[in-house]
């Protein structure tokens, strides 16, 4: 792959890791270690109602479900800037075939490539 190529995905996964911290920074601020109460603005000491109890602690795990997928996304882009310091982006990590620019283009971060996924899928699924 040429240093070019090179150089505009190492960006473009800059890129998506900085919107995705971004993006879970605000997460982490509006649901991490606030309460039900401070998160409405609810200044009475009255009890809330248990279906409101319930969508608060929905939101909540939502959230933490969000920033735990998030934080793998984060890994699989580390791990694809890593590889592209190694030389060994753009290469799939089962056949080391070359991985087609075009799936690299929608997913930067991919360490297979389609046939490799595919296989891997079926496998998952039971096909």
């Amino acid at each position: 792959m040429r240093k070019t190529e090179l150089t505009r995905f190492k960006k473009l996964l800059l890129e998506r890791k900085k919107e995705i911290l971004a993006n879970l920074g605000d997460v982490m601020k509006d649901h991490v270690g606030v309460t039900t109460k401070e998160a409405t603005g609810d200044l009475s000491s009255y009890s809330y109602h248990m279906a409101d109890q319930g969508t608060d602690a929905m939101e909540k795990e939502m959230a933490f479900m969000l920033a735990s997928k998030s934080g793998r996304f984060v890994y699989h882009i580390d791990e694809a800037l890593r590889r592209i310091e190694d030389g060994s982006y753009g290469r799939c990590v089962v056949c080391n075939d070359w991985i087609s620019k075009d799936r690299l283009v929608a997913v930067p971060h991919a360490r297979l490539c389609i046939e490799c996924k595919s296989a891997e899928e079926d496998k998952r699924t039971g096909k």
